[in-house]
């Protein structure tokens, strides 16, 4: 595989991670806590923000070699991850809207792709 193609998938890699890091984040935001020190320092908070970080240090890897004009279409399908996730683990619901919403990011990447 070649060095884009590498970096392609570090980029990808990175905004899964991101996602993940975001659910994370909201299943923290759903409990409650004894006060706003204990709502800020749990593990699933400083754990998901420590995802964000290693997620900056591999966007920031993977744009060595991805150009510029790529990173916004691959960042974009972090919409449709959250998303799954969040129907998932969080039992949220799609929408027609949100539907058509993922049909036209996928529509895009395949377009910016030809």
């Amino acid at each position: 595989m070649s060095s884009l193609g590498i970096s392609v998938c570090l980029l990808l890699l990175s905004v899964f991670i991101s996602s993940v890091s975001q659910i994370i984040l909201k299943k923290a935001a759903d409990k409650t806590y004894e006060s706003t020190l204990k709502e800020y320092m749990n593990p699933m908070v400083i754990g998901a923000y420590g995802l964000f970080f290693c997620s900056v240090i591999l966007t920031m890897l993977a744009l060595k070699h991805v150009p510029l004009s790529m990173s916004p279409i691959l960042e974009s399908t972090g919409y449709i991850f959250v998303s799954v996730m969040g129907y998932i683990f969080l039992k949220e619901r799609f929408s027609r809207r949100k539907l058509m919403g993922f049909a036209l990011i996928l529509a895009g990447i395949v377009i910016f792709n030809l």
